[in-house]
């Protein structure tokens, strides 16, 4: 139940030469963390390899995407932990350790033995390195949606957070780009080898620019504006749940299709296409980059839409698309060629449209005092649920079921969740952000 004190904030508008040093910092950071976080999945079938027993290829594959799955479940408790920073001491530095601990972790990756070089030893610092990138994920986009959203005009709230979703996908599509290239210059084998270590490694200098990006930001107007009156939260996830759990469970409800589709999409559908359809790896990885490139495009403008006409209709909207596309898009995508790609892309599609609109609707859920972990928290059970998991489970579905078409009713079923909560959702396109 929301305080009935709350009051809004109705001042000025965040000066406008600010917006693009804001937006910046929001939609880079994004690019650092999830180039990192979404390399893991693109060199996954390499990973497999490398760090588990290769007895069996599915069985190892599935522990690859279990340690893929098990950074998603520490993402709530990051969440918490991070927006307890950010709401009591200040988004910038909140900001700035999630970029430092993420590049740290997708670097010690690169370093890492294998399994043939120390057994288990390989695997066990493969989970722990994954955990680490866990939990600095799981403080990104919480703290970027506060920061920008609070800088942002209210007419253009929906734009101006989609960039920093739009970063998170362009983040992805340099992984893509950078592990396409690789595999077409280096060819396959040596990639396997040695040539997967190479992205990880570059994680490090793109993570020291992002931290330098956010270091020199300001905070947001509205949290300065608590600070100077000492109305901080004091525990904000205590007073999350006392007094906003009707907004923290939208977001979570909301946020089931997006994990769900993002990691179908940009993750599972490159694995499929390897391991069930049977094409070349590099042609996977083309589709993925050509999808990816696709929704960076599309993400601001389904933001836009959002602007003009509501957050609730865009939601409603994508979370109808992709429950009716599911099933003819995997049909399409197990025909392999050029038809597999255009339905990887119309998948992407979907999921960019989720991308554009969530992050200001659920700003908009949160007053000033606990909307760094309200998004956080909300955000990040629903990537838990549904994101990490989704690779896992739809190799699962395919290995146990035999039906190449099956991970299609994951993504139904995920849609008819967020469908069901958008439905009931309070229209809050245009409004002023809570301070209190």
């Amino acid at each position: 139940m929301t305080n009935p004190s709350a009051r809004t904030h109705n001042a000025a508008q965040p000066p406008a030469q600010l917006s693009p040093k804001v937006v910046l910092a929001g939609a880079v950071g994004s690019i650092v963390e999830y180039y990192d976080f979404a390399l893991y999945g693109y060199v996954a079938t390499i990973l497999a390899a490398q760090f588990f027993a290769s007895g069996d290829p599915t069985a190892a594959l599935l522990n690859t995407l279990a340690t893929f799955a098990l950074a998603f479940v520490l993402r709530p408790l990051a969440g918490i932990l991070f927006g307890h920073l950010g709401d009591r001491y200040g988004r910038k530095n909140a900001l700035a350790a999630t970029v430092l601990v993420m590049a740290a972790a997708s670097g010690l990756i690169g370093f890492l033995p294998t399994y043939a070089a120390i057994g288990v030893g390989a695997s066990a610092l493969l989970v722990l390195a994954r955990c680490v990138q866990g939990v600095a994920a799981g403080g990104e986009l919480g703290g970027a949606a506060s920061l920008v959203a609070e800088y942002s005009p209210n007419h253009r709230r929906g734009l101006l957070c989609a960039t920093t979703q739009t970063g998170a996908l362009t983040g992805a599509l340099l992984a893509s780009l950078l592990v396409s290239a690789l595999n077409q210059v280096l060819g396959t084998a040596t990639m396997a080898d040695w040539g997967w270590r190479v992205p990880f490694l570059i994680a490090i200098p793109i993570g020291l620019v992002g931290l330098w990006i956010r270091t020199r930001l300001a905070d947001s107007p509205h949290f300065a504006e608590l600070e100077r009156g000492e109305e901080q939260a004091r525990a904000p996830v205590l007073e999350l749940f006392r007094d906003h759990r009707s907004g923290l469970a939208k977001t979570i409800g909301l946020s089931i299709l997006l994990f769900a589709g993002y990691y179908v999409a940009y993750v599972y559908v490159n694995i499929h296409l390897q391991k069930v359809v049977g094409v070349d790896p590099r042609l996977a990885f083309w589709s993925t980059t050509l999808t990816l490139a696709v929704s960076v495009a599309t993400t601001p403008l389904f933001g836009s839409l959002s602007d003009r006409v509501g957050r609730k209709p865009v939601f409603v909207g994508a979370s109808v698309a992709a429950g009716i596309l599911a099933l003819p898009c995997f049909v399409l995508l197990n025909q392999g060629g050029a038809v597999a790609v255009v339905s990887h892309v119309v998948l992407g599609i979907t999921d960019s449209a989720l991308m554009g609109v969530a992050l200001s609707a659920f700003a908009e859920m949160f007053p000033t005092r606990v909307r760094y972990t309200g998004v956080a928290l909300g955000f990040n059970v629903g990537a838990a649920l549904a994101g990490g998991t989704a690779p896992y489970v739809s190799t699962w579905l395919v290995n146990t079921t035999g039906s190449a078409v099956s991970p299609a009713y994951f993504l139904i079923c995920t849609a008819a969740v967020t469908l069901l909560t958008a439905l009931k959702l309070r229209e809050t396109a245009g409004s002023a952000l809570r301070d209190v």
